[in-house]
């Protein structure tokens, strides 16, 4: 099964364009509480609302041997029907790129993984030569520096486009098993209003709602395909640390549920 197979099944399921980002940090746990328990409740109060899962492998590598670990042990208690996105951001050279594709998909078993797109095709070719893996393309990413040097204009065939733009056309160039999607930001919305626009079958994995300010009102109709679909909207802080309690699992249904279902709303405004 394809990752976009599997991705649509659980949206189908569970209703849901929600991605939940286990970023989880040790020092903002409850009392008593380890990562890997963390993560466990997490995933378990969550699972029947989600699209996906990213974890953003920093907070495991930060812990060293244990950590990776941890992280191991997190993805296996994920269901096998919901998707894993490793947010790991790599990208190097051919045979560089080749050993962290088989981190990525061999011993961690994640569905996907987001992967630079700084050194060119060479270095995001290894992540793709499986279909059924998957790799998000950083694009227009949602941080306040993103703009040093993704909105720089660029000569490329004839007419001057910042990179950003230049960077989801190769994307969609590249994307001949269908395996490629692109990270575009909630906190730029008329970005990511004009990248679909110009790329309307590709999937959209948005960061930058909740913590980060993005207005998801916006990514929702700037962001979604001509099905209603082909975003995944990721929240990390706002739904892991909802509650700083012990009653950290509830707290992070409650607002996973929210989310999912201010989502929902505003498809059903599209769908008139």
């Amino acid at each position: 099964m394809t990752f976009l197979e599997k991705l649509n099944a659980i949206v189908d399921r569970n209703q849901s364009l929600v991605c939940v980002g286990l970023d989880t940090d040790p020092e903002l746990l409850p009392p008593g509480i380890d990562v890997l328990q963390f993560n466990k409740a997490i995933i378990d109060a969550t699972a029947d609302l989600v699209c996906a899962y990213k974890p953003n492998i920093a907070f495991y590598e930060a812990q060293g041997e244990r950590g990776l670990d941890i992280l191991h042990h997190t993805i296996q208690q994920i269901p096998k029907e919901i998707p894993v996105i490793i947010d790991a951001k790599r990208g190097d050279i051919g045979n560089t790129s080749d050993a962290y594709a088989r981190a990525i998909f061999d011993f961690l078993k994640a569905d996907a993984v987001t992967v630079s797109p700084y050194l060119g095709f060479d270095s995001i070719e290894p992540f793709i030569k499986d279909r059924e893996r998957f790799i998000f393309l950083l694009c227009r990413t949602s941080n306040k520096g993103a703009a040093d040097f993704q909105s720089l204009p660029c000569q490329f065939e004839g007419k001057t486009s910042p990179l950003y733009e230049v960077v989801a056309l190769k994307a969609s160039r590249w994307n001949k098993q269908g395996n490629i999607g692109l990270v575009v930001g909630a906190t730029y919305p008329e970005e990511l209003k004009s990248i679909r626009q110009a790329h309307p079958d590709m999937v959209f994995l948005i960061p930058g709602v909740g913590a980060q300010g993005g207005d998801l009102k916006q990514a929702v109709h700037y962001g979604v395909d001509m099905h209603l679909r082909g975003i995944i909207i990721n929240s990390s802080r706002q739904i892991l640390y909802a509650s700083r309690g012990n009653d950290f699992a509830v707290a992070a249904r409650k607002a996973a549920k929210t989310l999912r279902d201010e989502i929902n709303k505003h498809l059903a405004e599209l769908r008139g």
